[in-house]
């Protein structure tokens, strides 16, 4: 099962740091995700990030940034509905229902569920999915490999998302919060987080 990770909406001075160290402790795809930024400040943080993982970051914004860096693909969103014209790389986007899942699966490389658990970085937002409907899901093989889990996911209940089936885990907001750029002095605590939940996956 992948390990992908969403970045804050925001940049700040030490994440292409947190991003390598990432990357070097086996995290599989990053999602650059800056709503409303200027196209430089993502640009500056591809160029701090070794050449090595641009294969494994896909963005929200600015899809030129995808060729210009040889990225590995383009995330659509409510921001960004439509890949560009001619555009013949990987695409992936949302689906916030098992029905939208179905409609849109065999139009995209991959796609995120979400939210499968109560989200931590949008607070009153609620799970959109019982236990049962996941499972029913996953027997149906509407949860596969193309389908990767997001919304509260935590070292806690990454296993059972495993057991769903499904082809990834998204992390974002229960790995964020163990770094606070303005008072912490170092971002070990965001690395031990991710080596203790890729252990729980084995």
């Amino acid at each position: 099962m992948k390990l992908i990770v969403v970045t804050p909406p925001t940049f700040f001075v030490e994440e292409d740091q947190i991003i390598t160290a990432l990357f070097e402790e086996g995290l599989d795809i990053l999602h650059l995700r800056k709503p409303e930024t200027p196209a430089m400040y993502s640009e500056r943080l591809l160029t701090l990030i070794p050449q090595k993982y641009h294969k494994h970051i896909v963005t929200h914004e600015h899809f030129y940034l995808q060729e210009e860096f040889n990225l590995m693909g383009i995330h659509l969103n409510e921001r960004n509905p439509k890949e560009p014209h001619d555009y013949s790389g990987n695409v992936g986007c949302c689906c916030h229902s098992l029905e939208e899942l179905q409609n849109k699966k065999h139009f995209y490389d991959y796609l995120f569920l979400t939210p499968i658990y109560d989200c931590i970085t949008l607070a009153g937002t609620p799970s959109g999915f019982t236990t049962e409907d996941l499972r029913k899901a996953a027997r149906s093989k509407l949860i596969d490999s193309k389908v990767m889990a997001w919304g509260g996911i935590t070292s806690e209940n990454i296993r059972a998302i495993k057991d769903f089936g499904f082809g990834g885990a998204v992390l974002m907001g229960d790995l964020w919060n163990r770094f606070h750029a303005c008072t912490d002095r170092d971002y070990m605590e965001v690395i031990r987080y991710f080596k203790e939940v890729k252990k729980a996956v084995g």
